[in-house]
């Protein structure tokens, strides 16, 4: 990563609340956020909900974030929770799935 983007690199801790457990959302997550260069990690939550910590640009958890809430044609999104977590925060080097939580 260049100085420059290095400059640009933001976290956001992101909760997905609705149907979208039991469906491969997960999974899916995973797999969009790989492709899109996003790191950090997602896991499912005893409430139902699904949480996800997203670290890149603002431009590619912007875009991550759309998917998150329109994406997946089984998921059926009620309410995404963005928070941005303040520096310093830890580097992640690859989006992973966590246990739940």
């Amino acid at each position: 990563m260049s100085d420059d983007e290095e400059g640009l690199l933001e976290s956001w801790l992101v909760r997905v609340c609705g149907r979208v457990q039991g469906i491969g959302y997960r999974e899916a997550c995973v797999g969009r956020a790989r492709e899109m260069g996003v790191t950090g990690w997602v896991r499912n939550r005893m409430d139902g909900s699904v949480e996800v910590l997203l670290q890149g640009s603002p431009q590619q958890l912007a875009d991550l974030c759309r998917w998150l809430r329109d994406g997946m044609t089984w998921a059926l999104v009620d309410e995404l929770e963005v928070t941005p977590v303040q520096p310093p925060f830890p580097r992640f080097d690859r989006f992973e799935r966590l246990p739940t939580l």
